[in-house]
């Protein structure tokens, strides 16, 4: 089962696709070649879900993303008011209300020549909204990714900080590939100092004698389903820790998920081969319902 899949929707052939605060129909959405985004990978992007007619957690989502673009010396160009205005629009002329995921993209620009320096950009950046129905497919009982630890590091900082959501993924793609021809769902990544730092698209966790473990964060971005995990575990006073840990403490396991915006929190069934506890997942079954939880109180739907 891979981390990522979708029951395929027909609806989304005719979506609308705002590039730039223009609405195009999916076949006609088009950028330049000379887009930063497309020559070099330079700029920022987020995953955002739309629940019952609210973008959840949209205040999170769009604080990492201006984040990024001023750690990129890169000006949006609009406001954190005007960009969720055109989000919402959009959500609302594709008539969209729920079971909805949105990629957010802003590159910098169109360049004057193929060249990486920002100073020969000439537009203003480059602001895509693709809407799709997307819901993700239901794991069964005995369901589970299978994940497979890739020889490709989460870098430090100084090479490619590795807490920014920037359009330049190959490393992860790297790591993708391997777990691929491993035949993996996903891939494990270490951080240069050998212990477990995150998945290539995901983030992981283990439970380890009534205890919630992830990574110290140090070589990950800090994911809003994450954080909002983390903090789930602490309002209901489940002992949750960012540490370090290895791949042994991993195998050893009673439980592991990991988590993300497009699909919440999924179960993981094996690692390297080994499988992960008894499969009760007795402890993840109670995170999973916090979560949802959380999700109906952030988008007004318990209200």
């Amino acid at each position: 089962m891979a981390t990522h899949q979708y029951h395929d929707d027909p609806r989304n052939k005719d979506i609308l696709i705002n590039i730039n605060g223009t609405l195009y129909p999916r076949e006609e959405a088009k950028i330049s070649v000379f887009d930063s985004g497309f020559i070099l990978g330079d700029g920022v992007w987020e995953g955002i879900r739309l629940h019952h007619g609210v973008l959840a957690f949209i205040e999170q989502h769009l604080k990492r993303l201006y984040d990024g673009a001023k750690a990129l010396d890169m000006d949006i160009g609009l406001t954190k008011k005007q960009l969720l205005e055109r989000i919402e629009d959009t959500c609302v002329a594709n008539d969209m209300e729920d079971g909805v995921h949105i990629r957010l993209m802003v590159s910098r620009g169109l360049k004057a020549t193929p060249y990486q320096d920002p100073r020969v950009t000439i537009s203003p950046p480059t602001i895509v909204i693709i809407p799709e129905f997307k819901t993700p497919l239901e794991q069964g009982a005995d369901d589970g990714v299978s994940l497979f630890t890739t020889h490709v590091r989460r870098g430090y900082p100084d090479v490619q900080d590795p807490k920014l959501n920037t359009h330049s993924k190959l490393n992860c793609i790297f790591a993708c590939i391997q777990a691929a021809k491993a035949n993996a769902d996903e891939a494990l990544m270490l951080d240069p100092h050998g212990f477990v730092a995150t998945c290539n698209s995901t983030h992981f966790f283990i439970i380890t004698g009534g205890e919630v473990w992830t990574s110290s964060g140090d070589f990950c971005l800090d994911g809003i389903t994450r954080r909002n995990v983390i903090n789930v575990c602490k309002s209901h006073d489940i002992p949750v820790f960012e540490k370090n840990f290895t791949l042994s403490d991993v195998y050893a396991a009673d439980e592991a998920f990991i988590t993300g915006t497009f699909a919440g929190l999924s179960a993981v069934k094996q690692v390297d081969g080994r499988v992960i506890g008894d499969g009760s997942r007795v402890m993840l079954k109670k995170l999973q319902q916090h979560y949802l939880d959380l999700i109906e109180s952030e988008t007004g739907a318990l209200a």
